[in-house]
């Protein structure tokens, strides 16, 4: 190896050393901060405990956000995975002449900015006279989420051989029992990884929601309203008790999709 080549590559390993340490520093400050009081306005550092962890339960406004926001999320996944499932593997299986037009009226919101939508979202359930609640939330991280899921289930769909679905169907299968036995099981993956992304982008989403929600209100809400003020350590257990969950299902979803790939 060339001096050159040395430089080279200790060179981008600094560069994705201090790339790592920007995206996750905030982080690991605010897991540290989690375990220290306040004395004043000053962080007291002269001994940490888990008292903050145990009082962040006691809030009732903080758990009753966090309740929503897993209530939303939890809704608008399987809502948001059964349509795409259908709308996948009808275009997998059925005619595919309106393909193009489908994935344009999934896509759109998606790609647009998150103002557009939740403002257009809110016009559209004003006109038909439904009231901002949990259940338009829902329905805005609906149609936020869709083309996740859609897009991660329909290139896995696209990768099976038709001669699959074509057996399974010669040999006396219902188009259900095809779906279920033969299409199912090596699509798992792709369901999986796609829900765990579309949760975690439905438990952060702040924008659609301030547009759509009413008088109950999301975590991302409540931590916004409570920028106001500053926040408190009992904030940072919860952020923290939040981001080793995530890191759960992200890691899950990893191995979920690393299996995936190792079985083909």
């Amino acid at each position: 190896m060339t001096r050159s080549e040395r430089i080279t590559i200790a060179f981008l390993w600094l560069i994705g050393t201090l790339v790592f340490v920007v995206l996750y520093a905030p982080a690991a400050i605010i897991i540290l901060l989690s375990f220290f009081g306040m004395k004043g306005r000053k962080i007291d550092w002269s001994h940490a405990s888990l008292e903050w962890y145990g009082k962040f339960t006691a809030n009732a406004q903080l758990i009753d956000a966090l309740s929503n926001s897993l209530i939303v999320g939890a809704f608008a996944v399987v809502i948001a995975t059964v349509i795409s499932l259908g709308l996948a593997y009808y275009m997998k299986t059925g005619a595919r002449s309106g393909q193009a037009y489908v994935e344009f009226v999934i896509f759109l919101p998606f790609v647009l900015p998150a103002i557009i939508t939740g403002i257009s979202l809110l016009i559209a359930f004003r006109e038909v006279g439904i009231e901002r609640s949990l259940i338009t939330v829902t329905a805005g991280h609906v149609v936020l989420i869709l083309a996740v899921i859609y897009r991660m289930v329909m290139i896995r769909l696209n990768s099976l051989e038709n001669s699959q679905i074509e057996a399974s169907l010669d040999l006396g299968a219902n188009g259900f029992e095809t779906f279920l036995y033969v299409v199912l099981p090596q699509i798992r993956s792709a369901l999986v990884t796609s829900s765990l992304l579309a949760f975690a982008l439905s438990f952060d989403e702040t924008l659609v929601t301030f547009f759509l929600v009413g008088g109950e209100t999301t975590l991302p809400m409540r931590l916004w309203a409570m920028m106001r003020t500053g926040f408190t350590p009992e904030i940072n257990a919860l952020v923290s008790v939040v981001l080793c969950v995530t890191l759960v299902f992200a890691a899950a979803g990893a191995m979920s999709l690393r299996g995936s790939i190792e079985r083909k």
